[in-house]
């Protein structure tokens, strides 16, 4: 099983920031404390300053983290992964934060002043987080995908080459040519989506399945699709719009692998489920960010 220490070492984080710096990716360093009184009169000609974040423990806490950045208020210290709208410490603008399942939040977006959306999400409802997000996550984010299985399955040869198809060059090309930036390659020295240890021979004919999110994560496995079918092995996709059904059926076995979600929310998940779940390999980032709803900038936030 890999740590999350080990899990953080491996995985190129570091790559990941300069990449997205260099794609673009931002994030605003408006500090709430620093609020001006012109912004508060801005945002006092509002009859209510409303922000929708996602209501799962981990990335509600990243969406605050990141509305705490651009000025919107100010978290309890010790706040941490954790951290809900209960930990607003200092709301002098005062906004209010609605809690929503991460796959609605585009949907409740034209009712809301602002909503912090998963890239996986903003792409899927049409938004392109490159030009449509007001600010973002900078590269240094630790919130990278990855491909999950079963607990004592992480040696499995169709995994592994599941893995390796993922860390293809050709991945990445797809990732960089489609997503410009929206979704970045944590994988340092990607491989020509082939394992030099699995006997592919032994593999023709066999089936491993994953459970996805549809984007970005369904079309990057199309490409791996492809990989695996020149070596005779079928990858059965399996699409959910859901972060809770993946990782049930890979725990009970109905699915071999899952690919939608990142470090932080599978550690928080076995914690709270009881679940034997590990991660086989990092995949890519996503910056989260801020979106416009019944506003169309933040100068009612930032002045």
């Amino acid at each position: 099983m890999i740590t999350r220490r080990d899990f953080l070492k491996v995985t190129g984080v570091a790559a990941a920031a300069a990449a997205l710096t260099a794609c673009g990716g931002s994030s605003s360093t408006a500090s709430s404390a620093a609020a001006s009184s012109e912004a508060a009169s801005a945002v006092a000609k509002l009859d209510k300053v409303k922000v929708a974040v996602p209501n799962d423990t981990t990335n509600e806490a990243r969406a605050l983290t990141l509305l705490e950045k651009n000025g919107f208020f100010k978290l309890k210290a010790d706040a941490g992964l954790t951290a809900t709208k209960n930990d607003i410490e200092e709301n002098p603008l005062n906004v209010t934060v609605d809690e929503v399942e991460a796959a609605q939040v585009p949907n409740v977006l034209q009712d809301e002043d602002y909503a912090v959306i998963n890239s996986n999400y903003a792409i899927s409802a049409g938004l392109d987080p490159m030009t449509d997000a007001l600010a973002m996550e900078d590269g240094s984010s630790a919130y990278v995908n990855v491909l999950v299985c079963k607990e004592g399955n992480e040696n499995e040869p169709k995994i592994k080459a599941l893995v390796a198809a993922l860390q293809s060059q050709q991945v990445k090309d797809f990732m960089d040519e489609n997503y410009k930036g929206a979704v970045v390659s944590v994988v340092e020295t990607p491989t020509d989506g082939y394992d030099a240890s699995i006997d592919y021979d032994a593999l023709n004919g066999e089936t491993v399945s994953c459970a996805a999110t549809p984007a970005p994560h369904c079309e990057v496995l199309e490409v791996c699709k492809d990989i695996l079918a020149a070596k005779g092995i079928t990858l059965d996709i399996q699409e959910y719009d859901d972060y809770v059904i993946p990782n049930t059926i890979v725990e009970d076995g109905q699915c071999d692998t899952n690919y939608f979600q990142h470090q932080p929310y599978l550690d928080n998940f076995n914690e709270e489920k009881g679940t034997h779940l590990v991660t086989v390999a990092g995949i890519h980032v996503e910056p989260m960010g801020i979106y416009g709803g019944k506003q169309d900038s933040l100068a009612p936030i930032v002045g």
